[in-house]
This record gives structure tokens, sequence and C-alpha cells, in this order.
């Protein structure tokens, strides 16, 4: 079972921690999380994921953010037979692709991934996100964009009854 761990980079810090204790439940629980590498969210879901067998991180790239593709789960999602279906993601769900550098397609390009998999054949069980107010917005609305559109139900803790029942989920008040 895989589910997409992701966000904004400016998370908040007690959501940081929040998102890597999410990561070490639902690890235990059998899911493999996807990712990919940001600062912020992604590296706050990374942290809490123990055994590297257990992450999919999707880099736009050989490196990024100081992560090497080729090991501990770090994939460079441009090098996958799918990649040129994940670039055409862009246009689908991005609201102005015209306005983004080649760099910033390669990083919406690798969120299709983080939802869809390696083959964007594989949905995720869901989403666990944080954006502010649980808003669609910033480069993670790229992948809740998708997500609503292959039905992936998502958690978004910027939503306050969300983040209550992810609370009571980890047994934290």
């Amino acid at each position: 079972m895989y589910y997409a761990g992701i966000g904004a980079r400016a998370t908040p810090p007690g959501m940081l921690d929040l998102m890597s204790r999410i990561a070490n439940k639902l690890e235990g629980m059998g899911y493999i999380l996807r990712s990919g590498g940001a600062a912020g969210a992604d590296t706050a879901f990374e942290r809490g994921v123990i055994n590297a067998a257990n992450r999919q991180i999707y880099l736009p790239g050989a490196q990024f953010n100081s992560r090497m593709a080729g090991a501990g789960g770090y994939i460079n999602a441009a090098q996958l037979p799918s990649w040129q279906q994940a670039l055409e993601t862009v246009a689908q769900f991005h609201p102005a692709p015209e306005r983004l550098s080649n760099f910033a397609k390669a990083l919406m390009a690798r969120n299709a991934m983080q939802v869809l998999g390696s083959n964007l054949q594989e949905p995720a069980k869901m989403v666990v996100a944080w954006t502010p107010g649980g808003q669609i917005t910033g480069g993670t609305g790229q992948a809740l964009r998708m997500a609503q559109a292959y039905g992936v139900p998502i958690r978004n803790l910027g939503n306050p009854e969300t983040l209550a029942n992810v609370k009571r989920f980890l047994n934290i008040q």
C-alpha cells in the first residue's frame, strides 16, 4: 500500500513533527511513502520512515536537495519510462504551465509519480499533506488536483477537522 506524503516547504515546525509521526505509524501499518525530497513537508515524512525500503522518493533528476538517486529509496524520476507521460500531466493539472521553467515542470511532473506511482498506473491509497488553511495551492496543489481527478482521498492537515482526526489516530491531544 502506498500513500503520498507531501506539503509546503514552509510547513510550520509543529506540523513537520506530526508528519514524521504519521509516516512512522503508517510504515508500521505496512504503508510505503511516496514523496519528492523537497525541504519542509517532504523531508518530514521521509524522516519518519525507519526502513529505506519503505519509501519511494521521486527526484526531478539524478540529484536534488542533497539527495542522490540510486539508493535509499531515491529515484531519478526523469529516467523512468513514464517520464514523458508525467511531463504531460503538468499541462493537464497546472493552472499556468506556460509560466513554469523546465525545472519547475520537472518538479510538477514528479508529483504525478508521487500520486500515481512510477508507471502512473498505481494510485496511492491516500495523500497526506499540509497546505495553509487546507487550500489547494502552491506546488503541492498540483498533486492535490491530480489526486482529486483520480479519486485518491486527501488528508490535508491544514484542515482543522482533518488535523483533529489525525491527532486521534496518533493518540495525541
